[in-house]
């Protein structure tokens, strides 16, 4: 096959030729593998993508007049790096409340207008009150008269308990009238009750702001009816502080509570917001709930920081990245993200060695940190990696090395603060 490293067909045929002698050395789990087409497959193609990867280890020698290959390549970085998390969030007032009434009827009276920010105990709207005048006047006519009628109930078992005590009625007769003043005075309770209530009903045909916040702008009109404890006739909720509220997965939860426990628990923590303009929030938040369980559905943790919001900037609805600020990290070896390939679950970079030949060295990362990742082991400040014309780069082939900075490269430990799509983000409930 043409372009093929002559040592990949040799491979195959060494690998296949060692099958007929591995069945008594007790290597069943190889013929497997090459009894089931599909991992052989898998087998061929890995081997010829390393090849194509590493294949300069010989080209070199059958191409060595070949034309050098143009790059871009910095050094290392090694600094002091804060650990940030990035997570789509959505801003949410810290209460939300939709006005009802308590009794039904039509408006005759609007206090305010949609938008308006308003203050606790303030008249917002006042229902047709006329009924309720009406009902109150028969409560109190209906209390006066049962209090008649047990006073004079009171006044006849006066009488006879002075008769009974001249032995002019039977105990029976004074026993009954005792109970028939009893009856009297518990109708008169049920009718003081009666009085409350209706006063309590055209009291409420006046509607009051449970709060101070701003109404919403979809406010009923005058003249609409409303029915008790059914219609909404505004929503409102206040704005300043605020809540930023995100998800976050079983494992990024448990990460979390590990690196917040080193800075002083979670509270400490400091927290971040991006708009959907790119721009930052001015105003840092802190962590202050987070539901009790995870979500079923998607199997993630529900948290909320809290923002002051004194200029009014966030409304809620609003979606932004949050970023969680966690502990630094002291003298972190940093790699651009674009320098780092992956193959068979491994991570590799491509370093210009000596004679500025291209070296292929297996790295372990850590965190992603805005452009970069944290690399634990496999690198060190005195390593420059390639990171762009890694397309047909082959270790051991000549470079063309072009020194950049991150800052050409447009790198930086700062999450990507281009806008994003608002829309592919899952509303926060």
């Amino acid at each position: 096959m043409a372009g093929t490293p002559a040592w990949i067909p040799a491979l195959l045929h060494t690998y296949v030729e060692n099958l007929s002698h591995d069945v008594g050395n007790g290597k069943e789990e190889v013929i497997y593998l090459f009894e089931n087409r599909k991992g052989l497959g898998v087998l061929v193609a890995a081997i010829f993508a390393l090849g194509t990867l590493l294949s300069g280890c010989g080209g070199g020698q059958q191409g060595g007049g070949a034309r050098a290959t143009s790059v871009k390549a910095m050094n290392v970085l090694r600094q002091d790096t804060p650990l940030t998390h990035v997570y789509a969030g959505q801003i949410v007032g810290t209460d939300e409340v939709k006005i009802q009434s308590r009794v039904s009827g039509n408006i005759v009276e609007k206090y305010i207008v949609g938008g308006q920010s308003v203050s606790a105990g303030q008249p917002l709207y006042r229902i047709d009150s006329r009924q309720y005048e009406s009902a109150l006047l028969q409560a109190k006519a209906v209390l006066a008269q049962s209090e008649s009628t047990l006073n004079n109930a009171r006044m006849d078992l006066g009488r006879y308990q002075q008769l009974y005590a001249s032995a002019a009625v039977s105990e029976q007769t004074l026993s009954t009238q005792q109970a028939q003043v009893n009856a009297y005075e518990a109708a008169v309770a049920a009718n003081e009750a009666l009085v409350r209530q209706a006063q309590e009903n055209l009291d409420d045909t006046v509607i009051y702001a449970p709060m101070s916040g701003q109404l919403s702008v979809d406010d009923v009109a005058m003249g609409t009816f409303v029915s008790a404890g059914t219609t909404t006739l505004v929503s409102m909720g206040t704005a300043n502080p605020i809540f930023a509220q995100f998800s976050l997965s079983e494992n990024e939860y448990l990460n979390f509570v590990e690196q917040a426990a080193q800075q002083g628990g979670i509270a400490a923590v400091v927290v971040e917001l991006t708009l959907s303009n790119g721009s930052k929030y001015p105003i840092i938040g802190h962590i202050v709930t987070s539901d009790r369980a995870l979500t079923a559905q998607t199997g993630t943790l529900t948290v909320k920081a809290l923002f002051d919001n004194p200029d009014g900037l966030l409304l809620p609805g609003m979606f932004a990245r949050v970023s969680l600020i966690g502990d630094t990290i002291p003298n972190a070896i940093l790699v651009p993200e674009r320098a780092v390939q992956q193959l068979l679950g491994k991570s590799f970079v491509m370093l210009v060695g000596p004679d500025n030949k291209a070296v292929a060295r297996t790295v372990t990362l850590g965190d992603k940190i805005g452009s970069y990742y944290i690399v634990k082991d496999g690198l060190d400040t005195s390593d420059i990696v390639v990171v762009e014309g890694l397309t047909t780069l082959q270790e051991g082939g000549d470079l063309a090395v072009t020194m950049v900075t991150p800052d050409e490269m447009g790198f930086s430990l700062e999450a990507d603060t281009s806008n994003f799509n608002t829309r592919e983000l899952t509303p926060a409930k």
